[in-house]
């Protein structure tokens, strides 16, 4: 981490001052498995508390550790009982059978690269893109993950190299240059970014 905060200094005076402010990169990871991504799912669209008691709720209910087959045997009616939207459950349902069938192969995924990954996570219903990099940065903790779609780090960039509007990934992509290798950490530092009043 050390390097990467000092690749970073040194590539880009934005991020540096950036970096100053903040203080050590304490990104938080959790395993990369199904639980996690059952977990990316109900957190989708809500704010921290309410997703939550959803997730402690419906983890009850489902069993702990979470798995495929607790899931299945729930019915929509109990899902919704949790507070699970009609879509939410459709998705955690396609999740697991498709894990629970092989299709998604947890096990397979460390040895894939970034893009196979994401093309993996997206074949199911409800994980775009954006909850595929969070993945991938969280889960498989891949130091180089830029997610263009995240509305965090679209807000800090725009916010910090003075664009008039949000940036479109192209223009991510290219202020994100001299962050490779580490263009995870540099966004995690974007996001933080944003909690500290006086940048």
């Amino acid at each position: 981490m050390r390097k990467a905060v000092n690749h970073l200094k040194k590539a880009d005076p934005v991020l540096r001052a950036i970096i100053e402010q903040v203080g050590p990169c304490r990104m938080e990871f959790s395993e990369p498995e199904f639980c996690s991504l059952a977990e990316a799912i109900v957190y989708q669209q809500l704010n921290g508390k309410a997703a939550v008691t959803i997730f402690n709720r419906f983890a009850a209910l489902a069993g702990d550790p979470l798995a495929p087959e607790g899931i299945l045997k729930l019915s929509d009616e109990q899902l919704r009982g949790v507070g699970l939207s009609k879509q939410k459950s459709a998705y955690l349902k396609d999740l697991s059978a498709k894990t629970s069938t092989g299709l998604l192969d947890f096990a397979k995924l460390p040895e894939l690269s970034d893009e196979e990954v994401v093309k993996h996570l997206t074949q199911v219903k409800g994980i775009g893109e954006w909850t595929a990099h969070m993945f991938l940065m969280f889960s498989l903790r891949r130091p180089d993950v830029l997610p263009t779609g995240d509305y965090g780090v679209q807000v800090a960039i725009k916010k910090h190299y003075r664009k008039r509007k949000l940036p479109k990934p192209d223009v991510m992509e290219k202020i994100a240059k001299s962050w490779v290798p580490y263009r995870s950490i540099a966004c995690w530092y974007m996001w933080r970014s944003l909690d500290i009043k006086t940048l």
